[in-house]
């Protein structure tokens, strides 16, 4: 027997807010934020951090001025004090995970500094072998630059950028690419190869190993919160 079950019907037979939410595929987020908030429940925030939590979320999301703090709340059906509970549950978000990770940040750099690693690089891709070849041999030649070139013949996004990349962390790119450009010399060109359905050119501009800065910091940060939600994931699916 089919079923005429509707979004109306639902609605009108009350169900619960897990079920609409399952219906819009908004469940994996709802969960998510819903152990977020159980993660930072315990933390606290002064009076003065109230006010840095506001001054930052204005300036992260340009709200500096009263019209435009207007129209995002009008944007995201918000009331002032919806919008002051965001900035204030961001900001204990970045406390928690300071508090948690802080003290152990520069041990979790060095076990993954090779995957925090970035780098600049050139790339062509093409379907015809023969052609990047030929390319290759203009561009080692200094007949034309891999510039010209990667704008001209190369049949990916890249071309829009003359065939330039990055920065980019190495860890996000197909092993392939990432292991020639973590063993290769500024401005040296790898000849054609296959990768997937592609045969790709590729130099490197500019390898840009990991530095213990802010910038890696937030990273680092990013990612230890990320592996505790799995885990709390997890650790729900293996409970239930």
């Amino acid at each position: 027997m089919v079923s005429h079950l509707t979004i109306d019907s639902i609605r009108t037979e009350e169900a619960s807010v897990e079920s609409l939410l399952a219906i819009y595929r908004l469940l994996p987020n709802f969960k998510r934020e819903l152990a977020i908030d159980r993660a930072i429940a315990d933390v606290t925030i002064t009076s003065e951090e109230i006010n840095l939590a506001l001054q930052e979320f204005q300036q992260r999301y340009k709200l500096t001025t009263q019209e435009a703090l207007q129209n995002y709340c009008q944007v995201y059906s918000l009331t002032n004090e919806q919008l002051q509970m965001i900035a204030l549950r961001e900001f204990k978000i970045e406390k928690f995970k300071r508090q948690t990770w802080g003290n152990r940040l520069e041990s979790a750099f060095l076990n993954r500094r090779a995957s925090l690693d970035r780098a600049i690089y050139s790339v062509i891709r093409h379907k015809n072998l023969e052609l990047l070849q030929e390319l290759f041999f203009r561009i080692d030649e200094g007949e034309q630059t891999f510039a010209e070139l990667a704008t001209q013949y190369s049949q990916g996004a890249e071309s829009q950028t003359g065939g330039m990349i990055g920065p980019v962390p190495l860890i996000r790119l197909p092993p392939a690419i990432a292991d020639k450009l973590r063993h290769s010399l500024p401005q040296q060109m790898h000849p054609p190869f296959l990768l997937e359905d592609w045969f790709v050119l590729l130099r490197l501009e500019k390898f840009m190993p990991a530095q213990f800065d802010d910038t890696t910091t937030q990273v680092l940060l990013s990612q230890l919160f990320e592996e505790f939600l799995q885990e709390q994931n997890v650790t729900a699916k293996v409970d239930s």
